[in-house]
């Protein structure tokens, strides 16, 4: 977004601000909130709490800091402010829930939940933290909605490093997995209109998950590793790339998973139903996608209503690009892994009022779409 547009629309991140203004119980931390989110968004070569505090006109950083580390705020309720922004402009019934997880690479050993592990950020190990975010996709947009920061044993497990780091006491180990599905009953306990739930194969190769969907009747294409066993028609089990492998020539249709940077993302899709028992309106399904240059396989668990089409399941397998985006855009332009804190608590508080930024420029750019549609059409 040019400077020009984030002049223009500083009305709307006015509006943004004071949906959660009333979180914060003095004036001093809710006016620095404000700041925070402008120069978030003032495209700073670097977002840090020295570069922050410089946009504000401080002269120490130290006011940026206590908003983070110490000043009285909610962090949750603002969190849950932001998703009701998206789901407000964004929202719509066809929408599509999306869980993944995205590292942020850090020095040293004292940062909350920091260790050796894989980063997909990084395509490697790294020391780093591991955030899980569920993002919010529809045909108008897409944003993050929620996080939660991943904890390795080794920091639950050593309750003085965690208070050092100012995690509390009652948090305890929780796997990615749990941490989506407390995401995900977040959203469904706030009325998230999400026709689908979307995930990559971390996270929709755990039959736990699966099953917790389906009880909760919610529709899913989640994507599983090849050795994943399904229930078949027949009663039996089969390994996902094995039942694949025996589907005939014509059962593949050629078919775009939507737009990408360089045109429609094209693929060979194909699917089997699967499951003995389905519930009146309901179908299981086995997808799979082949890469149309390199034959490359994936496959994912399908759960919808029974009328579901081919295309309309690789059409929301497709959607799991949006959060990708959203890690890159989230990161270099509302500087989501720019921060210079240690602590638990000021990293939520970071997390948070990035994604509320980010929320705003996406925001402001689908209204800024909608009115030059408007001007087009009169």
């Amino acid at each position: 977004m040019t400077a020009i547009e984030v002049d223009q629309w500083s009305g709307e991140l006015d509006r943004l601000h004071a949906r959660f203004a009333d979180r914060f119980t003095r004036s001093e931390p809710r006016r620095r909130a404000r700041q925070y989110l402008s120069g978030l968004v003032a495209g700073l070569d670097r977002k840090n709490g020295w570069t922050l505090a410089e946009q504000a006109g401080d002269l120490s950083p130290d006011g940026m800091q206590r908003l983070l580390r110490w000043a009285d705020w909610d962090i949750d309720a603002v969190r849950d402010e932001v998703r009701d922004y998206v789901i407000g402009h964004l929202g719509d019934q066809n929408g599509v829930l999306i869980i993944d997880d995205t590292g942020f690479l850090k020095k040293g050993v004292k940062s909350a939940g920091v260790a050796r592990q894989y980063s997909g950020t990084a395509g490697r190990i790294e020391n780093c933290q591991i955030g899980v975010f569920l993002a919010y996709r529809s045909t108008r947009g897409h944003a993050l909605i929620d996080r939660q920061l991943y904890l390795p044993a080794a920091w639950t497990d050593d309750r003085d490093r965690c208070r050092a780091a100012g995690v509390p006491d009652e948090v305890g180990f929780a796997t990615k997995v749990q941490m989506a599905r407390e995401m995900l009953q977040r959203a469904f306990a706030a009325g998230v209109a999400a026709a689908w739930v979307t995930m990559d194969e971390a996270y929709g190769q755990s039959k736990s998950l699966r099953v917790w969907l389906e009880d909760h009747d919610q529709a899913h294409v989640v994507a599983t590793r090849c050795n994943d066993d399904v229930v078949t028609t027949s009663m039996g089990r089969a390994r996902v790339d094995e039942l694949i492998a025996s589907l005939p020539g014509r059962a593949w249709s050629r078919i775009s998973a939507g737009l990408g940077a360089h045109g429609p993302r094209e693929y060979w899709w194909a699917r089997v139903p699967i499951r003995v028992f389905w519930r009146p309106g309901r179908g299981h399904w086995l997808l799979a996608r082949r890469n149309m240059s390199t034959g490359e396989l994936a496959y994912y668990v399908c759960y919808g209503p029974r009328k579901t089409r081919l295309m309309d399941l690789a059409r929301i397998a497709g959607t799991r690009w949006a959060v990708e985006e959203c890690f890159q855009q989230a990161k270099g332009q509302a500087g989501l892994d720019e921060y210079q804190v240690r602590d638990w608590r000021a990293w939520y508080a970071h997390i948070t009022l990035s994604m509320a930024a980010y929320a705003w420029l996406v925001v402001a750019r689908t209204l800024t779409g909608q009115q030059q549609t408007a001007a087009g059409t009169t």
